[in-house]
């Protein structure tokens, strides 16, 4: 496959993530942070947000499994994962926690244990979907390197 063709590729599957709502303008602006001098700007502030996620969901869960449950905890949890999302315009994680929150304050347990479930849906589909991203962009990024080589002595 072509340069082009991997450029297309690339841009093509991108598009599909905003047309499906999974990313919104944020990404786009955290996109133009990035430059020559910090290629891999995106990837490491989306692995951060991985990772951060994946604490938050975790102490969500162990939250919600109490038997007296902290709900201003949770929705401090939840605050901070609908934070960390919007940041990186993972649209459809961020709109679940504003759910998530509602449920929070009105101490709604059920409600609670289905938004968790969501949002680790949500939250799965969209890891999935930035990893296929990266993937089809570091291909991209080597022949970019592989070219510029053969043209400069």
């Amino acid at each position: 496959m072509d340069l082009v063709q991997l450029q297309r590729q690339f841009v093509d599957y991108k598009t599909s993530l905003y047309h499906e709502g999974f990313l919104d303008e944020q990404f786009t602006q955290l996109q133009e942070l990035q430059d020559e001098n910090n290629p891999d700007f995106v990837v490491e502030v989306v692995s951060l947000f991985f990772e951060d996620s994946e604490r938050l969901l975790n102490e969500l869960a162990r939250a919600l499994e109490q038997q007296n449950i902290d709900y201003k905890r949770i929705d401090a949890h939840v605050h901070q994962l609908k934070g960390s999302s919007s940041s990186i315009g993972a649209q459809r994680v961020q709109k679940v926690c504003i759910a998530f929150r509602n449920y929070c304050e009105e101490q709604n347990v059920e409600g609670c244990l289905k938004c968790l479930q969501q949002v680790r849906h949500e939250y799965s589909l969209v890891k999935t979907k930035l990893e296929s991203l990266f993937q089809v962009r570091l291909p991209c990024r080597r022949e970019i390197f592989f070219l510029s080589k053969k043209v400069l002595p």
